[in-house]
C-alpha cells in the first residue's frame, strides 16, 4: 500500500504516542529504537513474534503480536511499513479515526529533523556502506545517530540516537523513500535498474537518483562510487549544483582510489590514495572486491564529516559485517555455512566472487530463493547466469512478499538458465526440509551459501545444527 507523504513532516518529539505497524521489521525497528532513546512513547505490532520485537519491548516499547484495530488505543501517530496492505485493520482504523498517518520514509525523516544527514543510496551495498560509515564515525568519537537496514555486529544494534552532529541513514529507493529526505551529504554506491514494478523503466529509476542528488544541501557533498557507470553519470549534475564531489573507486579518474588489493584470511586489504597521495592501508574483515568499493564510499563520506583517515581506517577494520551480508552462520563437518541478502543478479555475482575467494579448494554450493514475482520476471535469466559461478545450485520457490503468485513466473526461469550440468542444478525442497537437501549435497571442504531477501535465512541455523550432528556422529 502506498501512503502519501504529508507536505509537512513533524519532528518526532511532536508526534505524541507513536504506533508502528510492522515494528519488528528492519526499517521501522530502527525508527522505534531512536524514538525510545529520545524518550518518546512507542507502541507497535507485527504479524509474527521475533527476537527484535522482544528487544524493543525490553527497551520500553509496548508491542503486540498480531494486528487489530484495538492495538491503536492511545496512539496519536501511526507509521506503517511499506509492506502493509490496504485492508490491514490498523491502517483502516487509523484512517477512520483521522490519526496522523506516515509512511516509513516520513517516520525516518521525523527522527532526522535537527541533525545533518548523510544518506547512503544505491541499488546494492547500501546496508554495508551505511554500516561502515557509521562504524568509522563512531571510531572517530563523533557519536552519530544512525538508522541501518540490518543489525551490525560492531555496533550491537541497527539504530541509535547519538549526541553528535551527524545522522547516517540508509536511504531506500525501492518505494521512493529517499526522495523524502533532505540530506547534507550523500553516498551513491551504484545505479543498476531494480524495483521496476515501482519505477516502470530503467530510465525512470535513473532519474530518481538524479532527483536524490538534487535534494542534497547546496553547501553539502556527494560521494560517488564511479566504477559504476550509473553513479558516475551523477558527478556532473552534482558539480553543476556546486556540491563537493568525491569520486571513489578502484579505477582511474578517482579522487579516492583503492589499490594493491590482497586477500588476507577471510578479509581484504587495500591501499588508499587520495589525489595522488597515499593515505595508508585499510584492512577489512569481509571478503570481496565489492566490499572494498563500499568501504571507499564510506571512507570518502567519513573524511567529509571530519574524521581522520586513521580513525576511519580503524573503524573500517572493526566492521565485522551486517546481518545477512555474507554472514557466517556456522561451521561443522568441514562445511561452512554463510547467509546473504543478495537477491539481484549483480549482488549474487558479487557474493559468489567473495564465496569463491573464501572457499579455497572447496566447492561453492548455493541455495537461492528468488524474491518477488516482478523481479524474477525481469531478471530471472540474469540471476541464473550469475548463479553459474557456483559448483552446485539449488533454486527454491519464489518468495512472494507483497505480491501474488503468477503461474507463468516460477523459479524455473532462474533454474533453467544456470549454465551448469543438469545434475548440478536442483529444484529446492520446501524450506522446512531444505536443510536436509543441502546437507546431503555438502561435502567436507565446501562452502554453502544461502542467498535471498526472504525467509531462506531460517534455513542456515538448521543446516548448521544438522552438520554439527553429522560431525558428532563421525
Amino acid at each position: 500500500m502506498r501512503i502519501d507523504v504529508p507536505e509537512r513532516i513533524e519532528a518526532a518529539e511532536d508526534l505524541g504516542v507513536v504506533h508502528l505497524v510492522g515494528i519488528g521489521g528492519a526499517g521501522l525497528s530502527a525508527i522505534a529504537r531512536i524514538m525510545l532513546e529520545r524518550g518518546i512513547a512507542v507502541q507497535g505490532s507485527d504479524a509474527a513474534d521475533s527476537p527484535l520485537l522482544r528487544a524493543l519491548e525490553r527497551d520500553g516499547a509496548t508491542v503486540t503480536v498480531g494486528q487489530a484495530a484495538d492495538n491503536l488505543a492511545g496512539a496519536d501517530t501511526v507509521i506503517a511499513t511499506t509492506a502493509v496492505r490496504e485492508d490491514n485493520p490498523e491502517i483502516v482504523a487509523a484512517l477512520e479515526r483521522g490519526l496522523r498517518l506516515y509512511p516509513r520514509s516520513a517516520g525516518l525523516q521525523s527522527v532526522m529533523i535537527g541533525r545533518d544527514v548523510v544518506a547512503v543510496a544505491g541499488t546494492h551495498g547500501k546496508t554495508t556502506t551505511t554500516s561502515m560509515l557509521t562504524t568509522a564515525l563512531v571510531q572517530a568519537g563523533l557519536d552519530p545517530s544512525y538508522a541501518i537496514g540490518a543489525p551490525v555486529a560492531s555496533l550491537g544494534t541497527n539504530a541509535h540516537a547519538g549526541a553528535g552532529r551527524w545522522f547516517v541513514a540508509e536511504a531506500d529507493e525501492s518505494d521512493g523513500a529517499f526522495l523524502v529526505y533532505e540530506p547534507y551529504g550523500a553516498v551513491v554506491t551504484n545505479v543498476d535498474a531494480d524495483h521496476l514494478d515501482v519505477w516502470g523503466t530503467p530510465e525512470a529509476y535513473e532519474r530518481a537518483f538524479a532527483q536524490f542528488v538534487d535534494r542534497v544541501a547546496a553547501d553539502g557533498f556527494v560521494v560517488l562510487c564511479v566504477d559504476d557507470p550509473g553513479a558516475a553519470t551523477l558527478a556532473r549534475r552534482a558539480e553543476e549544483r556546486g556540491l563537493r564531489v568525491v569520486r571513489a573507486g578502484l579505477g582511474e579518474g578517482t579522487d579516492l582510489r583503492g589499490t594493491d588489493l590482497t586477500t588476507e584470511g577471510g578479509g581484504t586489504a587495500f591501499t588508499v590514495v587520495r589525489a595522488g597521495k597515499t593515505l595508508g592501508r585499510v584492512t577489512l574483515q569481509v571478503p570481496g572486491e565489492h566490499y572494498v568499493v563500499d568501504a571507499l564510499g564510506a571512507l570518502g563520506a567519513a573524511l567529509e564529516c571530519g574524521a581522520s583517515f586513521e580513525d576511519a581506517a580503524a573503524g573500517l577494520a572493526a566492521y565485522g559485517g551486517a546481518s545477512r551480508r555474507m554472514e557466517l552462520v556456522g561451521s561443522a563437518a568441514g562445511v561452512r555455512v554463510y547467509d546473504s541478502y543478495a537477491h539481484h543478479p549483480v549482488e549474487i555475482a558479487g557474493d559468489l566472487q567473495a564465496a569463491r575467494a573464501l572457499s579455497g579448494e572447496g566447492r561453492v554450493v548455493v541455495a537461492f530463493q528468488p524474491h518477488l514475482v516482478s523481479r524474477t520476471r525481469i531478471f530471472g535469466a540474469a540471476m541464473g547466469e550469475a548463479l553459474s559461478a557456483a559448483d552446485e545450485v539449488v533454486v527454491t520457490d519464489i518468495y512472494l512478499a507483497r505480491e501474488d503468485a503468477d503461474p507463468e513466473v516460477t523459479s524455473a526461469l532462474v533454474r533453467d538458465t544456470v549454465r551448469l550440468p543438469a545434475d548440478r542444478v536442483h529444484a529446492g525442497d520446501p524450506l522446512d526440509v531444505l536443510d536436509a537437501q543441502l546437507a546431503a549435497l555438502a561435502r567436507p571442504g565446501d562452502l554453502v551459501l544461502l542467498l535471498g531477501a526472504g525467509d531462506i535465512t531460517t534455513v542456515g541455523p538448521r543446516l548448521a545444527a544438522r552438520l554439527e550432528e553429522r560431525d558428532a556422529q563421525s
